[in-house]
């Protein structure tokens, strides 16, 4: 089985100090609108990298970020984002070698009942940014809009593109790609349970703008349109879909023993990507172990022989996200790393995850 956290290693400290030589340019202006101009622009199309340093906002929708958010160390710090669908809190994380370039960009929605700081400590997914130089944001759903702290997956006002929340989530992934230099092809959106039914929809409403979902725990965009339906839904009596659309490619863990979401959702998130792809190619079957727990993946390829959809089965996992770290909320440290199979996935798209 493929080393999943040393599987994808696309830059190094070394790299990073080249970047640097080669990425020396001048912010000098800023206007409402952070115009920016620099000293040799054509060389910063070409590495589709901004080395902005700190701002009072960005565009007038944001508060201010934190004073460290560009130091010469990683940083993990609190914005407020504000568009006309709502409000909503987030943290960003930063790695070191940010000024110099970033290889992506991966939004994690945390799930009921968790922020984003819990949710960054259970996946350890800013340990895996540090590694592989991609910034993290963890936007925050609020109890004053859910009282669980649940993003609204079974509403049908927050089900559509520049519609509630997920033109929430989207105006602060746009802002983070503009802040961080962020190269268009590598925004990548992921979660758990609420967060994850709340990623697929973002990968179904903005294809444009995502390029891969990761989806643990969760259920298929639109299964539910009210809170009764919702429940029914997670028992795996879900709404039957049919959308049309582009295939978004997608990663799916889930665990046999998930009583709370139902593994049969597990399915249907993926025959809802599948169904929209006319030209797949084949499926390759792999089961084995890591940790204490045994599991089963399917690896569906497109045409071109690039993972479409990769589905996991974590056997005896329960709602829980599998290879997660104690110190955060509904963890299970006893099976395979799901944050470190998401990054490769993302990232590294070949047939054989190298």
């Amino acid at each position: 089985m493929t080393d999943l956290n040393s599987a994808w290693h696309p830059v190094t400290r070394a790299a990073c100090k080249m970047q640097q030589a080669t990425n020396d340019f001048v912010t000098h202006t800023f206007s409402q609108y952070m115009r920016v101009s620099a000293s040799s622009p054509a060389a910063m199309t070409r590495l589709r990298l901004f080395p902005f340093t700190c701002a009072s906002g960005w565009f007038g929708l944001s508060a201010p970020l934190g004073e460290d958010e560009m130091a010469d160390g990683d940083s993990f710090t609190s914005g407020v984002f504000t568009c006309a669908a709502g409000t909503r809190g987030y943290r960003t994380y930063v790695p070191r070698c940010a000024r110099r370039g970033v290889t992506g960009l991966v939004v994690m929605l945390h799930g009921c009942k968790q922020t984003p700081e819990d949710f960054a400590l259970g996946t350890g997914m800013n340990a895996l940014a540090e590694a592989h130089g991609f910034v993290v944001i963890y936007p925050e759903q609020s109890r004053g809009d859910q009282a669980q702290s649940c993003w609204n997956w079974f509403s049908h006002k927050d089900q559509r593109r520049n519609r509630g929340e997920p033109a929430i989530i989207a105006g602060l992934t746009r802002q983070a790609i503009l802040f961080h230099g962020v190269p268009a092809d590598r925004v990548f959106i992921a979660g758990l349970s609420a967060g994850a039914a709340m990623a697929v929809i973002m990968g179904d409403a903005y294809p444009d703008l995502y390029s891969a979902v990761g989806a643990h725990s969760g259920l298929p965009a639109g299964a539910a349109r009210t809170f009764p339906t919702a429940l029914a839904a997670m028992a795996g009596q879900g709404i039957n879909l049919g959308k049309d659309g582009s295939a978004m490619r997608t990663i799916i863990f889930h665990g046999s023993a998930d009583t709370t979401v139902r593994p049969s959702n597990s399915d249907r998130i993926a025959n809802g990507v599948l169904d929209r792809d006319q030209e797949r190619g084949q499926a390759e079957d792999f089961d084995g172990a890591a940790g204490k727990r045994s599991f089963s993946r399917r690896t569906t390829l497109d045409a071109s022989g690039q993972e479409s959809v990769e589905q996991w089965t974590v056997e005896g996992l329960g709602h829980a996200w599998s290879g997660g770290q104690s110190a955060g909320s509904h963890t299970d440290a006893m099976g395979p790393d799901a944050s470190a199979a998401m990054v490769r996935f993302f990232f590294s798209p070949g047939p054989t995850g190298q």
